[in-house]
């Protein structure tokens, strides 16, 4: 699975790791990617998406029909 969030379009940052001797290595910062099922009564079937915990707590505000309606507008298959 990608580490990347369909409705914030969140991805992996990418960064140094700083060893107490000031060596630096490549790192990779990735969300918090969760698999999540949700009815979408508007189709009389269930979505499964790929978000981030923020973006499951948006889709908690504002409702699985508005947040399937940005992942369209962005481009995104649901």
């Amino acid at each position: 699975m990608s580490a990347h969030c369909q409705l914030t379009g969140a991805k992996p940052g990418f960064g140094n790791n700083i060893s107490h001797s000031h060596r630096r290595t490549s790192r990779r910062f990735d969300p918090n990617i969760q698999r999540k099922r949700y009815w979408l009564p508007s189709e009389g079937r269930h979505v499964r998406l790929t978000l981030s915990a923020r973006a499951i707590k948006t889709v908690d505000a504002i409702g699985i029909e508005a947040a399937v309606a940005r992942i369209r507008t962005r481009g995104g298959k649901v």
